[in-house]
């Protein structure tokens, strides 16, 4: 869930989600918040782009992005990054586990392959709720228009 570099955009942060005060650090966004958010991600996104990515809320260098897919993306592997997930509109797949085959190292934090042999497929849907570990394999197929969800990364470790 790392950024294509041929297929993403970054978009403007136009999220509304109210950070937290000194009293209450919690970083907010309403059911409301996050469906215009979804609508303006999806608006905002170019014939032809596959994936977007956006920030919903934070607590300083920890944040929870929303990211919408309307292309499938190349089986990938984050070494030291687990990735926390909850489905939230559209329909996909997932594959996971199994062995990334052809793996090319793309970036720091970002291995992607040409498959995945031995994976285990699991069908997608609005409030499923899914942990990818640090080094597993992994690959987002998209049933239908798109696929939303909202994700976490999370450091190996924690």
């Amino acid at each position: 869930m790392i950024a294509r570099l041929a297929r993403v955009a970054l978009l403007p942060l136009a999220w509304t989600a109210v950070p937290g005060s000194a009293a209450d650090p919690t970083s907010f966004a309403a059911a409301g918040e996050v469906a215009a958010q979804v609508a303006a991600m999806g608006k905002a996104m170019k014939p032809g782009q596959g994936f977007a990515w956006q920030p919903v809320v934070r607590d300083g260098a920890t944040v929870a992005g929303l990211e919408i897919w309307k292309a499938p993306g190349r089986p990938a592997v984050h070494p030291s990054d687990g990735e926390y997930v909850m489905v939230v509109a559209g329909a996909g797949t997932l594959v996971s586990g199994g062995t990334l085959v052809a793996p090319v190292v793309k970036q720091p934090g970002l291995t992607e392959g040409d498959r995945i042999d031995g994976g285990t497929t699991r069908t997608l849907a609005p409030g499923d709720v899914f942990l990818i570990p640090a080094g597993t394999p992994h690959w987002f197929g998209i049933t239908g228009d798109r696929l939303v969800m909202l994700g976490i990364k999370l450091p190996a470790g924690r």
